[in-house]
């Protein structure tokens, strides 16, 4: 019986390790100069890149249009990770051009970004 509890306890203990080493493979992959693009968010407007809002768009002369950047390349310019272990970066348009005509760059929450889909790994 102790044989039984031991091997189901050291299967479980394996699942979990090899579960966390692929979360940290995931967010490691993406480092500074990887070309992204831009999806379409599961809501109504994007949850995980930090767009502004269209009243500060507005207020800087740009076009407050959030269909048009879907579908953008992006190059990751800087990764950082904070305090709770979340990685944030930012990002820039591989065009030159600037967000909605206003802010040349924005962040995003890389992991999330990724899972959910509004960041795609060309």
């Amino acid at each position: 019986m102790k044989q039984l509890f031991f091997a189901i306890l050291f299967l479980i203990a394996t699942v979990n390790v090899s579960a966390q080493d692929t979360e940290q493979t995931t967010s490691q992959e993406v480092q500074i100069g990887d070309v992204l693009e831009i999806g379409r968010p599961d809501a109504p407007s994007y949850k995980y890149i930090d767009f502004p809002r269209p009243n500060f768009i507005i207020k800087r002369g740009g076009i407050a249009n959030y269909k048009r950047v879907e579908g953008n390349k992006v190059v990751v310019t800087s990764i950082k990770e904070k305090k709770d272990g979340t990685l944030k970066v930012k990002i820039k348009r591989t065009d030159g051009r600037r967000f909605f005509g206003s802010h040349p760059v924005v962040s995003a929450d890389l992991e999330n970004a990724l899972e959910s889909g509004e960041l795609r790994r060309i």
